[in-house]
């Protein structure tokens, strides 16, 4: 069973996240139904991966609990996008951006750097290990949410470009 303090966990973490995303989606400069979608989609992928991690039914690594959270966020966009006519990358995009894993690429830089400057050889083997340890997470998890956000797209792909169709016709009309 899954106590308050985890559930407020979950709650936070897709609250940051939404917060991130908004962000993001505005750089973009999308319509501002598309800037709350994103917003929701973020915080629901973002504490659907706290959920994998973090609970003891699921226990994922990262990268998997990113492709789980990738793939969601790919299906809602779908919905979405032919609910208000906007391809579904508009909110998909501004959604995965906050689950980049930016600490382990800051780590596997770091560790890179004073691998290079470091004359002690027990501390160089271990940057040099810091590096590979953190590149990779950050390899697998970029992967995992580019293959994640692209599989709905694959399976849907009649759903997901009905929206661009339909908006073209109306443009062309006008």
């Amino acid at each position: 069973m899954m106590n308050i303090e985890f559930i407020t966990a979950i709650i936070l973490d897709g609250a940051f996240a939404a917060i991130a995303a908004i962000g993001f989606a505005i750089i973009s400069n999308p319509p501002r139904k598309a800037i709350l979608i994103s917003a929701f989609l973020a915080a629901v992928g973002h504490g659907l991966r706290y959920f994998l991690m973090h609970t003891h039914l699921f226990t994922m690594d990262i990268a998997t609990a990113s492709f789980f959270a990738a793939v969601s966020i790919g299906l809602l966009a779908i919905p979405f996008a032919k609910a208000i006519h906007c391809p579904a990358e508009v909110f998909s995009f501004p959604s995965l951006l906050p689950m980049i894993p930016g600490m382990f690429a800051y780590k596997s830089i770091l560790a890179l750097t004073k691998f290079m400057q470091t004359k002690d050889e027990t501390a160089s083997l271990q940057y040099l290990v810091d590096f590979f340890h953190n590149g990779s997470t950050t390899i697998f998890v970029l992967f995992a949410l580019v293959v994640g956000a692209a599989i709905p797209v694959f399976i849907f792909h009649r759903q997901s470009f009905t929206a661009t169709r339909l908006l073209k016709k109306l443009v062309k009309k006008a």
